[in-house]
């Protein structure tokens, strides 16, 4: 199998990389041109040619416009980037006859009520980076190309600018912390977004059933607060240089801090119709945290004594 990777540098590209390696040739693609081919999603038409040149059997599209706040401002380009692009790309995999895995956001949501979201609820998006997603995915539908579109929520991992990460950094920096208390969702890790991705695909790859769109998040449910203070309890148990203790987490609301772009407050995403079609069952949010948390402490400790 030839597989066409753009976004490799990304949370979500970095780690599907190796279990796409594990399945076939794999070309990964920056925003950079690598030997004539291109991965600027900003150029759609140079998307397009790439595809048409490396005649993959599947293209994994991991590049996004991520920066919320500042696609109030740049919505042209966060257009470009989340909704021609992937469309672009779509109608070439529909030429071709490749499969097209791509990814979305609970940021198609409205964000009313607390009932986690399902695949076919209405979509309406409260800013111009969740509009930018929700056009990308028309796009891709419409095309008609055999498509698997991923639903996702709070992205982190060891590497990139994430809440994860930031939280970390004050912790060691600052005696008290202020946190959002009523925004609901669910942590998501690249790496289980890259293993449930592979099983996908291998599902796919041998039947025509499993296409459309899907939700992929962790069990459970948390705030942006609660995530906080599990995150920094677990950064004390391994010993990171904790100055906040988890009791000096303060929660607020949403209005206590102003951003350009307004948030959903019910990210909740349903993921049964995933997990009945993969035969699985997500692991619970706290797993994957946890994980990176000690993989960032491991990483820095060993880095500080050599």
């Amino acid at each position: 199998m030839k597989i066409l990777l753009f976004g490799k540098n990304g949370q979500v590209g970095s780690a599907l990389a190796p279990v796409l390696a594990a399945r076939g040739e794999v070309i990964a693609l920056g925003r950079d041109s690598l030997g004539g081919l291109s991965g600027d999603l900003s150029e759609p038409r140079q998307i397009v040619e790439t595809i048409r040149r490396v005649t993959p059997d599947l293209v994994v599209n991991a590049a996004a416009y991520t920066a919320v706040d500042r696609a109030e401002e740049e919505s042209t380009l966060a257009h470009t980037i989340n909704a021609e692009a992937p469309t672009a790309m779509a109608r070439a995999c529909r030429e071709s006859g490749a499969l097209l895995v791509h990814y979305s956001t609970d940021y198609v949501f409205g964000g009313g009520g607390t009932r986690p979201w399902r695949e076919d609820d209405p979509v309406a998006p409260v800013n111009a980076y969740g509009r930018a997603k929700l056009a990308g995915e028309e796009g891709v539908i419409a095309s008609g190309c055999r498509q698997l579109i991923f639903r996702t929520s709070w992205v982190y991992s060891a590497g990139g600018n994430n809440f994860l990460k930031t939280m970390l950094r004050f912790s060691a920096e600052r005696d008290k912390l202020q946190v959002i208390d009523d925004q609901w969702g669910a942590p998501t890790g690249a790496t289980l977004i890259a293993e449930v991705t592979a099983k996908a695909i291998d599902v796919a790859s041998g039947s025509a059933a499993m296409h459309g769109i899907y939700h992929l998040a962790p069990a459970g449910e948390t705030t942006w607060y609660r995530y906080a203070r599990f995150l920094i309890q677990r950064a004390r148990n391994v010993g990171w240089p904790v100055i906040v203790s988890p009791d000096d987490i303060v929660p607020v609301g949403t209005e206590a801090f102003s951003t350009p772009a307004k948030r959903p407050l019910n990210s909740r995403l349903d993921c049964h119709r995933l997990e009945q079609s993969l035969g699985m069952r997500m692991p619970d949010w706290r797993e994957g945290v946890a994980a990176v948390v000690d993989e960032i402490a491991a990483t820095t400790a060993k880095r500080t004594s050599s």
